[in-house]
């Protein structure tokens, strides 16, 4: 079984914010992976959920807020019954220009408080991140990553992102 988790912020607020990537990215791979069930919201899990039984997939997105992310990844493998390494999870990168991505494990949070929040509450980094970029190509030296995050993409950076999500997801399957 394979467990992919999009890390986001719940809520209309947030919902076309850089900070989403990783909803994004799980909501492309519903749409457009055939064998996927709609999301269902699963209170007990703090998750959105859509299933795919055919290849035996599960997609989440936490709807703790981002830097409680780790409750819902912590519920999610207790109750799929899946050893703490059995997961991936796809979230916004600062740290990569919009249009990079990598697919990595064994790493450290590098300050993203949702990948910092797993490794606190599983008590280990050892689980696969698919990191999305959204730093500006053009970005100032003194900007700052929490107020940037939060913010909503511009007409240009939709196309990059709309562009190389498809292509990052593949590295998944």
């Amino acid at each position: 079984m394979k467990l992919i988790i999009g890390l986001g912020n719940p809520g209309f607020r947030y919902k076309k914010t850089r900070h989403n990537t990783g909803f994004l990215a799980v909501d492309y791979i519903q749409k457009n992976l055939s064998g996927f069930s709609k999301w269902k919201n699963k209170k007990n899990l703090l998750a959105e959920i859509s299933e795919n039984s055919e290849q035996n997939i599960i997609l989440a997105k936490p709807q703790t807020y981002m830097n409680k992310s780790g409750e819902a990844t912590k519920l999610l493998l207790t109750d799929y019954r899946l050893p703490p390494t059995a997961f991936y999870v796809i979230h916004d990168d600062f740290d990569l220009l919009i249009g990079e991505y990598r697919l990595e494990q064994n790493r450290g949070s590098a300050g993203h408080k949702g990948v910092q929040s797993i490794i606190n509450t599983l008590g280990s980094n050892n689980f696969w991140r698919l990191r999305i970029g959204i730093k500006p190509l053009n970005a100032a030296e003194n900007i700052k990553a929490e107020d940037f995050v939060l913010k909503k993409f511009n007409r240009e950076e939709k196309t990059i992102i709309n562009k190389i999500i498809p292509e990052a997801v593949k590295a998944l399957f």
